[in-house]
């Protein structure tokens, strides 16, 4: 596949493309949708797990507090891996990094499958969180470095919106796996080990991209020049820190990014528990019958989250369009909805209806900043740091997302836990609501942050 073609830069973006260029929007986006598809099957499969290994119903307090340590553990995995993966692309290459990272989260994904205590399911957690970390700083530096100027925008808000097709697709796993088990093809309560089977299909990508994937031509030109940072894992946060710019601007994309990934990994990620706590009360009251009520919550919960997930697709388009008027209006709109939309959800919501819109609503405005992370973190980074900065910002937001996980379960069975023998659903209620006030903070920052609309990639110091 050759690289060398120029496109017309006054062409349409996607007229912009090579036959190469495609070649690595659709690789990187692949990695990046079957990331997302694994994300979502833990999210989707993390109570049934704990409630097999606990033995412990899902309305239980502290399985919902220890789903919440799970989900914190893979938080810091995925940030151990990102921050890792980041600088070993910059050291050793996008191209060849990305295709360890897809190795690794494919592999104990699949492992996951046979968990036996709760011990070492956090355990597999945690190591896929090392993967799935490494894949967005190196697909968002590999299509940023490789497509034109004039696509670039597009091409890194696409990758974010194609990742709502891998959420999608986790959604219908449920749903198909849910019937099996109703139709008692797999045992029942063994659904949620299927679909962590499901998830160690990404193994096969490598097939694809192995021989054919080749490194940014400016970063293979840092390597022949011999300019790539020298040292040990550590030496391109030492470059980054070394320099006011680059300082600066590692600061401001790390609480950018940590606000949107606190937002969705220690808020919205448990909307799923409060829909299993208000789905089985809504379903009692309307008289289905008990062998019938966790069939019908299962249904609820994944038409919601297919709502969810288009509302995803929705915001991330929104956010791609209305960055090219600026990206820190783009930033303010984002946060501003998903504080009003997020607070409102856990506050009303209470039936499968009126979840559909509301989980809509919801994705619309938390996941549309995820297309900005793309768009931005990579505008803000020289072509030697671009990896290990973008990495860094999306990244450290996981540990952060990780301290909010352990910070709700407190919430959630200690300070708001005495609200349970009033209504069950009151801790997660009022946990998600404080939670809030993080949105806040990506507002503050946004005045110190700079304005990168139009301006082509920052060259090395």
């Amino acid at each position: 596949m050759s690289t060398s073609s120029i496109p017309d830069p006054t062409a349409p973006w996607y007229k912009q493309l090579t036959g190469y260029h495609w070649f690595v929007l659709i690789v990187a986006s692949a990695a990046w949708f079957f990331d997302c598809l694994d994300q979502r099957l833990f999210s989707l499969a993390r109570v049934p797990a704990l409630v097999e290994l606990m033995k412990l119903p899902p309305t239980n307090p502290d399985l919902q507090a220890f789903g919440k340590i799970v989900t914190a553990c893979f938080l810091i995995g995925w940030g151990v891996g990102g921050l890792t993966f980041g600088a070993l692309g910059d050291k050793f290459g996008r191209a060849k990094m990305l295709t360890l990272t897809i190795l690794i989260y494919s592999a104990f994904t699949g492992l996951s499958y046979f968990s036996r205590t709760q011990l070492d399911f956090t355990i597999f957690r945690f190591l896929t969180g090392v993967g799935v970390g490494g894949v967005f700083g190196l697909a968002v530096a590999l299509i940023a470095e490789t497509v034109p100027n004039g696509a670039r925008t597009q091409c890194l808000g696409m990758l974010q919106i194609l990742s709502t097709i891998g959420n999608i697709a986790a959604g219908f796993a449920k749903i198909g796996i849910d019937t099996l088990e109703a139709n008692h093809t797999i045992t029942a309560g063994s659904g949620w080990r299927w679909m962590f089977l499901i998830g160690a299909a990404p193994a096969l990508m490598i097939i694809f991209t192995r021989g054919y994937l080749k490194e940014p031509a400016s970063w293979q030109h840092l390597k022949d020049t011999n300019q790539l940072p020298k040292g040990s894992i550590f030496a391109p946060y030492v470059s980054l820190l070394a320099s006011a710019r680059w300082r600066k601007n590692l600061f401001v994309g790390a609480v950018i990014a940590s606000t949107g990934v606190i937002g969705l990994w220690a808020i919205g990620e448990y909307a799923v528990d409060l829909q299993k706590v208000v789905f089985k009360q809504y379903f009692e009251k309307a008289g289905v019958a008990p062998d019938k009520v966790a069939a019908e919550v299962n249904n609820a919960i994944s038409v919601a989250y297919l709502w969810n997930m288009m509302g995803a697709a929705v915001g991330m388009t929104l956010f791609t369009n209305v960055a090219k008027l600026g990206r820190r209006l783009a930033f303010f709109l984002g946060f501003s909805a998903a504080l009003v939309a997020t607070f409102l959800v856990y506050w009303k919501m209470s039936d499968p209806i009126s979840a559909r819109w509301m989980m809509f609503l919801m994705g619309t405005a938390q996941l549309s900043v995820f297309a900005g992370f793309a768009i931005y973190l990579p505008e803000l980074f020289p072509n030697k740091l671009r990896s290990t900065g973008t990495s860094f910002c999306y990244n450290l937001g996981r540990f952060a997302a990780a301290g909010g996980s352990f910070f709700s379960a407190t919430l959630t069975s200690g300070i708001y836990g005495k609200f349970a023998a009033q209504d069950p659903a009151l801790p997660l209620r009022y946990a998600a609501m404080t939670m809030c006030a993080i949105f806040l903070m990506g507002i503050i920052i946004l005045p110190f942050a700079p304005e990168t609309k139009g301006k082509p990639l920052p060259e090395d110091d």
